[in-house]
This record gives structure tokens, sequence and C-alpha cells, in this order.
């Protein structure tokens, strides 16, 4: 029988194709076998998924989407608005990781001011186990800034602020501040740079987490020019003193005359820089802030007093150079001298001197401190021509009275020189010879400043070289300007000095153990003259000077018969006893 190929071949591409399936479709060439690729599955007969496993698994997968879907509901419609808020208030805060304020040393190394864990908080080491020795975490330490208890340090040193918080305990004042002194003045050097890091914080101001994102940087050490024994013993022979006989302040200044190292700025009454720094203590602070006296006031650097006779010195550079003067002319006052009264021709007004000296060359007026010597220098009289406020204030500013030194630490008020121009200007009056009398002596409306005198006495003993103090340690000068006058009158003036501790009014510091130049003044305050600035200034050793002083007490009564004079005494002789060295030609 002869089969219809062709017709099967149609029907079966036809449209029965979906419906079966020919034997020889589905049985396997057994005699094929070894040549089926096993891994390929060749060879195998498929085998159909059962109902119950497609079931399980399209209902373990209807489950899944319905838990997704719930839980997904109550995210967002149930919690939403409590995870919004939370999603909005857990936010990434910058907190400082506080850099060590530089520590001050004075010239010998001693600790003057440094960092110290806060009194009342834990370790570093207890907060985090990533901390290291270097950081300090802001919101659970903060370093005290501790100072030297010593006594006659505040105005160098100053004080500090701390970083402030705000009601959540985050800082928003980051940085000690400097308040006055060294601290103020050199902040940027000693606060160095703050680390800072990361803190992930929840509505609750819970920490979640930090990361230290960057690291601090110690800020600098700085070593003080200041010797912190000397400094100390300064101020308390000022305050002795002032405090024995009545003055109601004063300042002490010592000066190296070839650096302008300072090795003393001190400034009486004081105030508490711990006090004034940690702000424990508020009726401590308020009693220093109402204090009469003024113990914020930097005597040594701010305060403004008449001078009196320690102008004497550059008043004689001046006549000597200005030919008003020979070293050997001689005066013969007779205690004072008498002019006609410019508001009264028919009287005269006479200008006195402190006592009668007879004659007296110029080294003899300043050991002695002759006013009518200087009257006479100063202003003229009959025949004698004298200098004339102009150049009286020419060569008085050649020694930095009158103006602002160069920036520096001790850079203060600039005082005042009299002159016609100001006596218009603060007065609205005519200037008289009696002015420029007055203005010689260092009277009037004089004002200078004890660091200006000290360095100006520090010109006098390097013959003619006005530094710029420095509160550093350097070792090196910087000269602001030099007073061109021939060096054989300087010499002529230090012999003056010299004379006025040996023989004059200064013989109070004529000590054994070192030759001392000085020159005192007792500057009269006020119109009725019962109150006193008394002042010491010079220099030592005498022969090679290395060192120049000045020292003053504010405001005594005119019967006093110790003053400076008897402060510095006290200095030199402790120095003697304990910083020989000083001493050292």
């Amino acid at each position: 029988m002869r089969i219809p190929w062709k017709k099967i071949f149609f029907w079966r591409k036809g449209g029965r194709r979906n419906h079966e399936i020919a034997p020889d479709e589905v049985l396997l060439d057994s005699s094929n076998l070894p040549n089926f690729n096993t891994a390929q599955f060749e060879g195998r007969l498929g085998k159909p998924i059962s109902l119950v496993a497609l079931y399980a698994t399209g209902g373990a997968f209807v489950l899944g989407l319905l838990l997704f879907l719930f839980k997904a509901g109550q995210l967002q419609i149930v919690q939403g608005k409590e995870y919004f808020e939370r999603s909005e208030n857990n936010v990434l805060r910058p907190v400082p990781v506080f850099a060590g304020r530089g520590v001050l040393f004075d010239r010998n190394g001693t600790m003057l001011a440094w960092n110290a864990p806060g009194t009342d908080s834990p370790t570093v080491s207890k907060l985090d186990p990533l901390a290291t020795s270097s950081i300090v975490f802001a919101e659970d330490v903060i370093t005290r800034r501790e100072y030297a208890t010593s006594s006659g340090m505040a105005h160098v040193l100053g004080y500090v602020k701390y970083p402030s918080k705000d009601s959540n305990g985050f800082y928003y004042q980051e940085d000690f501040e400097g308040v006055d002194g060294i601290e103020d003045y050199f902040d940027e050097n000693l606060r160095g740079v703050n680390g800072s890091r990361l803190v992930e914080v929840d509505a609750r101001g819970k920490v979640l987490s930090h990361n230290i994102v960057r690291s601090p940087v110690q800020g600098q050490n700085l070593t003080l020019s200041i010797d912190a024994q000397i400094q100390s013993s300064l101020y308390s022979n000022i305050r002795d003193i002032a405090q024995r006989v009545g003055f109601t302040g004063g300042a002490g200044v010592i000066m190296d005359v070839h650096t302008g190292e300072l090795i003393a700025l001190t400034s009486y009454p004081e105030y508490d820089p711990q006090v004034m720094s940690d702000k424990t203590n508020s009726a401590a602070v308020r009693a220093m802030l109402n204090d009469s006296r003024l113990p914020f006031l930097d005597r040594a650097v701010d305060g403004l007093y008449a001078p009196g006779s320690i102008v004497k010195p550059y008043m004689a550079l001046a006549a000597l150079n200005e030919k008003v003067v020979e070293p050997s002319t001689v005066i013969t006052p007779s205690g004072f001298i008498s002019i006609p009264n410019p508001y009264d021709k028919t009287k005269s007004t006479v200008f006195r001197d402190w006592k009668a000296h007879g004659p007296v060359d110029i080294r003899k007026a300043l050991a002695v401190s002759s006013d009518v010597y200087f009257y006479v220098v100063g202003g003229g009289y009959k025949d004698m021509k004298g200098l004339g406020i102009a150049r009286i204030d020419s060569y008085l500013s050649l020694f930095g009275f009158g103006k602002e030194m160069s920036e520096s630490f001790v850079t203060g008020k600039a005082g005042v020189i009299p002159t016609p121009e100001w006596k218009k200007e603060t007065f609205d009056e005519d200037w008289y010879v009696g002015d420029t009398y007055n203005t010689s002596i260092g009277q009037y409306g004089f004002l200078v400043t004890p660091v200006q005198i000290a360095r100006a006495v520090a010109a006098v003993a390097n013959g003619g070289k006005l530094l710029v103090p420095s509160i550093l340690k350097t070792n090196t000068s910087h000269v602001e300007s030099t007073v061109d006058i021939p060096a054989p009158y300087f010499q002529v003036v230090r012999e003056g000095m010299r004379m006025g501790t040996t023989e004059g009014t200064g013989v109070a510091l004529n000590v054994p153990y070192v030759k001392i130049a000085t020159k005192s003044g007792t500057a009269e305050l006020g119109v009725a003259k019962d109150h006193v600035n008394s002042w010491i200034t010079g220099f030592w050793p005498y022969e090679n000077p290395r060192y120049a002083f000045a020292v003053l007490l504010e405001k005594g009564s005119v019967h006093n018969l110790i003053g400076a004079a008897a402060v510095m005494r006290q200095q030199l002789d402790w120095m003697h006893t304990h910083t020989p060295d000083y001493f050292k030609e």
C-alpha cells in the first residue's frame, strides 16, 4: 500500500499541528542514544510541573506582594509624618576639635600661660576609643587656660574668652579669643587652627555617629623677653612703696639698650587674668571692673603722666647741639628768674627753682636738677637766647616724645609736647615764654608714658639709637631712628646723669655693686600742686650700658620724701642677690 506522505505532511503542517504530535516526534531513537549530548539534555524526556508546585509558588509570590504593599502603606500612611520629621532633623553638624593654644614662656623658659583639661571634665580616652592625645572633643571637654600666679604679669599676658555654646550645646563661637596683652596682640599666632568632625544627631539631639574630618593644628608657642622673677619683684616693690606712702598707682620698665628687649614691663594695680578668663567668680569680676584705681589701665604703656625733670637730659642734648650752651657754660641762678607779666606789664611773673644751687654748668645742672638752668636754656633770659619752643618740640620728638612709636606690643599712647598750636587748640589762648619755661622742665601740658621714657633713656645710653621695644626674646634690634647728635654731647649728658647718682638727686641708687647713671623727676599735678608724680630713670652699667629703666609712682602727696627712687633701690638690691648676671659688664 502506498502511503500518501504529501497529505500527511500537509495535515501536520495544517490546522491540527497544535493538537497532536506524531509518534516519531516523541519516541527516542534508542539506537542513537550514545551520540546524544547529555550535557545539553539531548535524549531526555521533559517532565511537566505539577499543579501543586505551581499553585504554591504563585501563592508565595502573592503573599510576598501583599506583605510588601502592607508595609509600604504602613510606612507611608501610618508612620509617614514621623519618618519625614526624623529625616528632616537628622543632620550632620560640624563640631570643632579645638587646637591647643600656644604656650607662653618667659625668657628663661618658665611657663606663664598654658592649657589644662577642664577641672570637671572626663579624660579624652573615656570619650572616644578613636581619640588621640592631641584631640579634645568640644562637646565633652574644653581646655582651661591657666596663668602663672606670680604678680605683675596681668597686663603683659592678658586673658582669653572661651568658646561659646548655643542652647542646643553646639558652639557658635569656636575659638579662644585673646583679650588684652599678649593673648590679644599675638592672638593669630597663639590660637592655631581648629580641627573638625562631623556629628550626626537626631531630632532629640542624640549623637548617632561621628567622624574626624580634619585634625587641629597646634598654636605657636612664644618666648617673651620678660624675666618673670624680675617682673614680679619690680611689681611687688612698686606696690609696697605705693601702699606705704600713699601713691595711687605705678609702673616700671627695664629694657635692653641694644636689642630693645623688655626685661620687665609692669603696672600697678593689676587685675587677675585667671578670674577674668574663667568668669566663674562674678563678684570678683565686678569688683575689678568697678575699682576706682583702674586696674585694667596698663600704666606702663597707656598711662599719660607729666614727666617733670626727667626730660632735662634731652633738653641738654638739644642745647648742646644747637650751641645754646657749651659743656663748660656756667649759669649762676639766684633760685628764681623774673619776667614781665604778659597780662599786666607793671607786675612780674616769678619762676622759682626747687632750691638755690649756686653756679652750675650743664653736668651739674643735670645732677642737681636745676630748674632755672633749664628755664634759661629752653626759653632764654635777658641776654641769653634759649632754644625756643619750636626747637624744643623738634628735638624732643627725635627721642620719641609726642608721637606714636612704630607698631609694636607697646606702641601705646603718643603723649603730648606742648606747643603754641596745641595751646590754641586746647585752650584757645596765645603762647607765652612762661609756657616755654614750664615745658622745658616737663610741666604744663607735657605728657609721656613710662615706656617712652625707658626707650628715650636707652637712646642716651647707646649713643642715639631709638629702638622699638620688643616683648619677644629676639636677640636682634629694631632701630626706629638714630638721633643725629655728636657722640661727645651724649657723653656729657651721661656724665651729668652719673654725677646725679654720686652727688645729686639720685644718690639713693649709688650702690656699691654697679655704677648707675640716673635722673629723677617730681612732676607737680593740678593747680593746687598738692600732689606729684615721682619718677626715676637711668641705665647701668655706666661705662658699658646694658639696661635702661624707668619707674613711676602716680599721684602721691607733695610732702612724700619716699618715691620712685626707693622702689628702684629695692629692685636693684633684689636683683644683686637673686639675678646678679644682669650686672655683669
